[in-house]
């Protein structure tokens, strides 16, 4: 079944959308929730399936372009919150590390005008991942958006595991060049 179909039965408040959804890329929200919740299996499936709620009450009134881009985006979120919540005195797990790679590139920013730029910041870095090849991107992408090991992008893009570093580490300081370009404190 195609997304505008699956989109078509959320609209219709029709069960079957859940069921198509999770058939069509249930895999992919396991991913995402297990990498930033450190392979916690029970965790992960509570997460996708508050996603999926998430996205029954948001379909309608949305229509999504990409309905898993859309989809991805809450199981992140929701497993953010989660990892964030289990995480309070633990050790620094996967998504941690991802976030602490991208610190020399992109400044943290607390205050309600840094806000503002927050959102010029994400176009800044989505101009800059148009700039990338589509391997560069794909590996960047997996990286700090999927949080995947460096193993599994090597299994993704048929690279050596240390040539997905070296690449990730040039296309951060690419990042960081091309951020303080437009003015970005980094």
């Amino acid at each position: 079944m195609n997304d505008g179909e699956i989109i078509d039965l959320f609209f219709e408040r029709s069960e079957n959308a859940i069921i198509e959804l999770s058939n069509k890329y249930g895999p992919v929200c396991m991913k995402v929730a297990m990498n930033i919740l450190n392979n916690n299996h029970p965790d992960a499936e509570e997460c996708v399936n508050d996603a999926y709620l998430g996205v029954w009450n948001a379909i309608p009134p949305q229509r999504p372009k990409s309905l898993l881009a859309f989809v991805c985006r809450i199981v992140r979120n929701v497993s953010i919150n989660r990892y964030k919540h289990n995480s309070t005195y633990k050790r620094k797990g996967n998504y941690d590390l991802c976030i602490e790679e991208l610190e020399d590139c992109i400044a943290s920013n607390h205050s309600a005008e840094d806000e503002i730029a927050e959102s010029q910041l994400s176009s800044y870095i989505d101009e800059f991942l148009d700039t990338l090849s589509k391997v560069n991107r794909m590996i960047f992408v997996r990286r700090f958006w999927y949080m995947d090991s460096y193993e599994d992008i090597s299994e993704a893009s048929g690279l050596k595991e240390n040539t997905v570093r070296v690449r990730l580490s040039r296309t951060k300081a690419s990042l960081k060049s091309f951020l303080e370009k437009r003015g970005v404190t980094v």
